[in-house]
């Protein structure tokens, strides 16, 4: 199925745009962000190098270019934006749509459908908020990828998104050797000010950034310089599994709140978005806690999934 073949042409399309009907659609790199919307009506062939259904271009994200003929049903008691929002679901649910592929702008997208701003504003966020686009500081609005649904257990991230085919990348922020607050020294069993190795990272899924990381190693762990080197291209409790360390249990507390000025920053996001929180503490088989954790992640990205039963 080609991504070029794709129309809105009111209520009744959206059927048929779930059951693959695609008229209308094209996709087109757009180099440093640069706008090269498009609208191909019925028949015309895409422009010149655009591309069907493509991930991040060659310069970066591609653009969804305007629909075609967008004839909404305004007689209908469905509102205005949520047939907006179906139509742009139904495509990406037809595969039409990948990651890291922009939106047309409101100005466009309101122009096409004939509606207000505030309506595809509307439209967008219905989007964001069922985690099927996401908003970024000066790109746009991009189609993400599917949540990632992690298993509450004794695991890494890196570990968990390598398994899950997700190429998981790191970015090294900060390490340093810092005295212990009374939340890490209460958690490491150490007195307040004990030197503990502070460790932030920038984690990536598929190039796209997921979360800040900070965790806390005693000092008489791992040497400093072994952990710089490898937590480039290793998670943490790779190194601690290397290193003979192996983690036996865990307390976990999981939360929400808004991301600080810096993580939003780090992850591209604003400061009225949910990050979803994770603060963890590990011991290893002699009941020695040798890891404090503290993880936030885009809620609109991640997601904790875990089973329950009646004991």
């Amino acid at each position: 199925m080609e991504a070029e073949a794709f129309a809105v042409t009111g209520v009744r399309s959206f059927q048929a745009v779930r059951a693959g009907a695609l008229d209308g659609l094209s996709v087109v790199p757009t180099p440093d962000g640069a706008d090269t919307a498009q609208s191909p009506g019925p028949g015309t062939a895409p422009a010149a190098g655009a591309t069907p259904a493509a991930g991040a271009g060659e310069h970066g994200p591609s653009r969804i270019t305007s629909f075609g003929p967008a004839s909404l049903d305004r007689s209908s008691p469905v509102p205005l934006y949520f047939q907006i929002a179906q139509a742009i679901e139904a495509s990406i649910g037809s595969g039409a749509f990948r990651a890291g592929q922009l939106l047309d702008t409101e100005l466009q997208l309101a122009e096409r459908f004939g509606v207000s701003r505030p309506t595809i504003r509307q439209a967008i966020q219905q989007l964001v908020q069922q985690g099927l686009v996401v908003r970024r500081r000066g790109v746009g609005s991009l189609v993400v990828t599917q949540r990632i649904e992690r298993p509450v257990a004794l695991t890494s991230l890196y570990d968990d998104l390598a398994a899950s085919g997700l190429a998981p990348t790191t970015k090294l922020l900060a390490m340093h050797e810092i005295g212990a607050d009374a939340e890490v020294a209460g958690a490491l069993s150490l007195t307040l000010g004990d030197p503990v190795l502070s460790i932030e990272r920038l984690r990536y899924a598929n190039g796209e950034p997921l979360a800040v990381m900070r965790n806390y190693l005693p000092v008489d762990l791992v040497p400093a310089p072994t952990v710089r080197r490898a937590l480039a291209d290793h998670g943490l409790y790779e190194l601690l599994r290397e290193h003979g360390i192996v983690l036996h249990a865990a307390d976990q507390v999981i939360s929400a709140r808004k991301p600080t000025a810096s993580e939003a920053r780090l992850l591209a996001t604003s400061r009225a978005a949910t990050l979803l929180t994770m603060t963890r503490t590990a011991s290893d088989r002699t009941g020695r806690a040798v890891e404090h954790g503290r993880h936030a992640y885009l809620a609109e990205q991640y997601a904790f999934k875990m089973r329950l039963v009646v004991s």
